[in-house]
């Protein structure tokens, strides 16, 4: 006889809750379905995938990118839908998401959200945002920023073959209707160069070319690329390009060329036609990879212009929020380095390795300065000599408009293009107000000096005019610089996002993580994580501000403060959990939030913000908590 007391029983694994996805809303309606109004409903029995988003965001251009594969992949049995959640005024324009849809070529449907109902439904805090909902209707994650497209490919395979087996999965085609296609010379063009026989060349972005036109900025002369996606050098009828951007010319003749989306540097002979490629290794940069060395070998991330000067290309790496620098008198045929920025995303001025840039989309060598059109801060910028930069124009993320006057004061909508004029004063192309700016340094002031463009992206001196690229108008348009300015209204905006409430004294910022499911955390060379806090203004954090390794941090707030953003930047590094595999792949997980916060006394004291995982209740129906 055992008279040993019997084993305990294992207490149950805790049942994880069951989330229900809330219905999609959006006062702008449905794209890319042919008309038609879509339900959640109508998803039931796929895997569905939110990609909430916003066009000026380039992490979200990127992550349009990296679900093109997976959308292929899985057609019959995956849908993504993109939700349009705008920043700026001009992105709650409904024919603003369209112009953006077709632009970026996005082949699902969308909801134009344009007063956030959805966003906020999802409990979402940054773009861009990824939710899969299985196909009974249920979230089972949420991913902030980019780099999980593996996560969400093995994802998406355990519920097809779970659904499978459950006889919930049902396979066929989905709701994505191709819209008609429109014949023009330029699609969504980007920038352009004066080349020196008098014509023009244009990156015609959203056909992946170039097009030389000629000197009536109409008429097309010839293109340069084959009109596919692609990384390939040639001649012009065989070369590739994806979604190319900034020009500039070189002292021999040839352009250099931003190849954005393959994240590359390329050169146009342009009497030849043959292109071939400079910097850059067509994959996207991350977080840990070498920011020096020979140009071919080192990675970039979304050039999106380029500028020559003082000898070298300098490029605005819209991808990384940072300038970089290529030399094409380095060994190797070239080198590139970082120039500028920290990759940290903001408007912070100071010594280059110091400086906080947002988006950096437009360059203009001007003497002693490069201007730089800071986007996402609505901001124009510049370098000096000595690698210290500065602002003339903008206040941070969240402030924009349009206003004239005193520098100090006036207000921009995300530009995207400078042009240095020839008496030392510099055109900017504020594409979300559709007008062409003119900042004097010499006097402090900004002017509008045009209006009702659509989108202008670029501008350039066409003896004593000055040729605007108006984007979407799909058009090059000739202005003479008038002697005095038009006269605006003066509009002022913050972003439409509603501030986060929070309570006086001590704030708890947890960065929620969980590896994804066949990977863990990287430990092999120290520390996988890591979490940068700082705040607009300074003064709104007493204490807890900087850098650290650890995903949680407690912050003080300033009493006398009560309100600003709180900048938050997260990194996590996982990799393949297979003992058996000596070399696993690793993946990097990334995101910048910039959250609105407001002090009052029915705040809350913990702030969660989500990189990968399902950490918070959302609204709608549940079963279960979180």
């Amino acid at each position: 006889m055992n008279d040993a007391a019997p084993a305990p029983t294992p207490a149950p694994a805790p049942r994880r809750a069951r989330v229900r996805a809330p219905e999609l809303i959006g006062k702008g309606g449905w794209l890319n379905t042919g008309g038609k109004e879509l339900k959640l409903a109508d998803f039931r029995g796929r895997v569905l995938i939110l990609d909430f988003w916003t066009f000026c965001c380039i992490n979200c251009l990127h992550v349009l990118d990296e679900l093109r594969e997976l959308e292929e992949k899985h057609r019959d049995t995956v849908v993504i839908v993109g939700v349009h959640s705008p920043k700026f005024v001009h992105e709650a324009e409904h024919q603003a998401v369209v112009d953006a849809v077709e632009r970026y070529e996005v082949h699902h449907p969308v909801l134009d959200d344009p007063e956030l109902a959805t966003w906020k439904q999802y409990a979402v805090r940054a773009w861009p945002t990824l939710v899969v909902i299985d196909p009974e209707g249920y979230i089972v994650a949420q991913h902030a920023g980019e780099g999980h497209a593996t996560a969400i490919a093995t994802l998406v395979e355990e519920l097809e073959a779970e659904h499978e087996a459950k006889g919930t999965l049902r396979r066929g085609d989905g709701p994505y209707v191709a819209p008609e296609p429109v014949a023009t010379h330029l699609r969504f063009p980007g920038k352009a160069i004066l080349l020196d026989g008098g014509n023009l060349l244009v990156s015609d972005t959203t056909r992946h070319q170039l097009v030389e036109l000629a000197a009536d900025g109409e008429s097309v002369v010839r293109r340069f690329g084959t009109g596919e996606r692609g990384l390939v050098d040639g001649k012009a009828d065989e070369a590739r390009f994806n979604e190319p951007q900034g020009l500039a010319a070189l002292p021999d003749g040839r352009v250099v060329v931003a190849d954005t989306v393959n994240h590359a540097l390329r050169v146009l002979d342009p009497v030849s036609g043959e292109t071939g490629t400079l910097a850059g290794t067509g994959k996207q940069w991350w977080q840990g990879s070498p920011t020096s060395g020979p140009a071919r070998e080192v990675a970039l991330s979304s050039p999106w212009d380029v500028a020559w000067w003082q000898g070298k290309v300098w490029i605005a790496m819209a991808g990384v929020h940072q300038l970089w620098s290529y030399d094409p008198d380095g060994p190797a045929g070239g080198t590139v380095r970082v120039a500028a920025g920290t990759t940290n995303e903001g408007l912070v001025d100071g010594p280059a390795a110091e400086a906080w840039f947002a988006q950096p989309s437009g360059l203009a060598a001007a003497g002693e300065r490069l201007w730089i059109a800071d986007s996402e801060t609505s901001a124009l910028r510049w370098i000096d000599l000595e690698g210290a930069v500065h602002t003339a124009v903008g206040t941070g993320l969240f402030d924009f408009g349009h206003r004239d006057g005193e520098a100090a004061q006036a207000l921009l909508q995300h530009p995207l293009g400078v042009t240095a004029l020839p008496d030392g004063s510099v055109a900017v192309c504020d594409t979300y107000n559709h007008a062409l700016r003119r900042y004097d340094p010499a006097s402090g002031e900004v002017t509008t000096v045009a209006t009702d463009l659509r989108e202008p992206s670029d501008a350039v001196l066409v003896g004593e005019e000055i040729v605007v690229v108006e984007s979407a108008r799909h058009r090059l348009t000739r202005l003479r610089l008038p002697e005095e300015a038009v006269q605006v209204d003066a509009v002022a905006h913050r972003t439409r996002r509603e501030a986060t409430e929070i309570a006086p004294g001590t704030l708890r910022v947890d960065v929620v993580f969980r590896a994804p499911a066949g990977q863990k955390l990287d430990e092999r060379y120290g520390p996988s994580t890591r979490l940068l806090v700082s705040s607009t203004p300074p003064e709104l954090l007493v204490a807890g501000e900087g850098t650290g390794t650890d995903l949680s941090r407690e912050v003080t707030l300033d009493p006398a403060i009560t309100e600003g953003v709180l900048h938050v930047s997260a990194m996590a590094a996982s990799c393949d959990d297979d003992p058996a595999n000596e070399y696993p792949a690793c993946h990097v997980h990334q995101q910048d939030w910039g959250v609105p916060v407001k002090v009052t006394e029915r705040g809350v004291s913990r702030l969660p913000l989500i990189l990968a995982g399902l950490d918070e209740p959302r609204e709608g129906d549940r079963e279960g908590t979180v």
